[in-house]
């Protein structure tokens, strides 16, 4: 998000200034995107690291029961939102957009983008540590901001739903492919990707990171069915940074014998991302909650066609460019990927919609959306095109 926003940002007419605040090594990633009228702010601080897993790992005598019953005391104290160390305030800044979950407690005024509240709708994926973390947070950075920007109507709804928001303090910003913002691949690169990871002819392609909501076992079980129930063999290469739950990953991949089917390349390069996608022969997202799906929108930019779960906003970004399943449902999930593999007139209608629906989200577009919302709240006069855009129903 915060590289397709400086991208778009960096080339849009206009004589306000877009500041982006890093910590001073910790920006390569954000650089390159960085230009025009946006530049780079450094804070002075340092990166907050949280003391209560310090905490509890000093406490190891106290036991599990007592943890449990201190631990909305403790998050309640360490978990808290600290102030600004000063360096939006020195800059003179009119506005803070915190684009990530974080935050600190400020007089400017600012938006905050929470991105979604998993955690309440499947606590089973999180510590009761990281449901606390998350509730103070969120709820502060809230009920501090200006605006709440939110990227579909679904969460909009959750979101006031959950944290009793006001309807008009939370809006919807959609966002767009983030390979927009990177080079194309060529032949070469292609050629080159293919062999570096030893890609088989045909696959599918599942970019996410191993989260248990991303479903992977879901998805491995389908392939299972497919083969033993309907003799069809379906590679799967998936991409994205391995975390925790991976080895379960790999056992479930090992209980069902898929290990020559099943290949996990890991986190790669943006260059590497956008050839998996265009290598692949289908995309298919079976998560279990997104608040919206960046793979999906890759997958129609890249003219791959895809399918994906029926869950939050994803039937509503899909349109009828994508094959929906239940995620919880390996017979549907397996329906659809076999459709993908074998109907090549259906590939092709598929690309043809998701080319024509991902149309509609660019980062300018997105740029712009934001830019409205920053003049409107600090006060700035709004031109023609802002009051368009923010008068506009929402896309998503």
């Amino acid at each position: 998000m915060v590289i397709g926003m400086a991208h778009a940002l960096s080339q849009i007419d206009g004589d306000d200034e877009f500041l982006f605040l890093a910590w001073p090594d910790e920006n390569d990633w954000i650089h390159p995107y960085v230009s025009g009228p946006c530049r780079m702010l450094f804070t002075s601080g340092h990166s907050p690291r949280s003391s209560l897993k310090t905490w509890l790992r000093n406490n190891v005598g106290v036991t599990k029961t007592i943890r449990d019953a201190l631990m909305p005391y403790v998050a309640r104290h360490v978990y808290r939102v600290g102030p600004s160390d000063g360096t939006i305030e020195r800059a003179s800044a009119d506005l803070m957009h915190f684009t990530f979950q974080l935050g600190f407690l400020t007089s400017v005024p600012s938006i905050y983008h929470p991105h979604d509240l998993q955690h309440r709708h499947f606590p089973q994926y999180f510590s009761r540590r990281e449901s606390l973390y998350r509730d103070i947070v969120y709820r502060t950075l809230c009920d501090q901001a200006t605006m709440v920007a939110v990227t579909s109507s679904w969460v909009k709804r959750d979101l006031v739903e959950q944290f009793g928001l006001a309807d008009g303090k939370v809006q919807v910003v959609p966002l767009a492919p983030v390979l927009t913002a990177y080079p194309e691949p060529t032949t070469d690169d292609l050629n080159r990707t293919r062999a570096a990871y030893d890609l088989p002819e045909d696959f599918i392609l599942y970019p996410a990171q191993t989260w248990a909501h991303k479903n992977h076992l879901g998805l491995l079980t389908a392939l299972a069915l497919l083969r033993d129930t309907r003799d069809l063999t379906v590679n799967l290469v998936c991409s994205g940074a391995r975390n925790d739950f991976f080895p379960e990953v790999e056992a479930h991949a090992r209980r069902l014998r898929l290990e020559d089917q099943f290949q996990f390349v890991g986190f790669v390069s943006a260059l590497d991302l956008q050839a998996l996608y265009r290598l692949a022969r289908a995309v298919v997202i079976p998560s279990k909650f997104e608040a919206a799906s960046f793979p999906l929108w890759d997958a129609f930019l890249s003219g791959v066609p895809a399918a994906c779960s029926t869950v939050t906003s994803l039937p509503e970004q899909a349109g009828d460019a994508a094959l929906l399943f239940d995620p919880d449902s390996p017979e549907q999930m397996a329906d659809a990927i076999q459709r993908l593999w074998t109907d090549d007139a259906l590939r092709r209608t598929l690309v043809e919609r998701g080319k024509a629906n991902v149309s509609r989200f660019t980062w300018d577009r997105t740029a712009r959306h934001f830019r409205a919302h920053y003049r409107r709240i600090a006060g700035r006069t709004l031109t023609e095109e802002d009051v368009d855009i923010l008068s506009a129903p929402p896309l998503l």
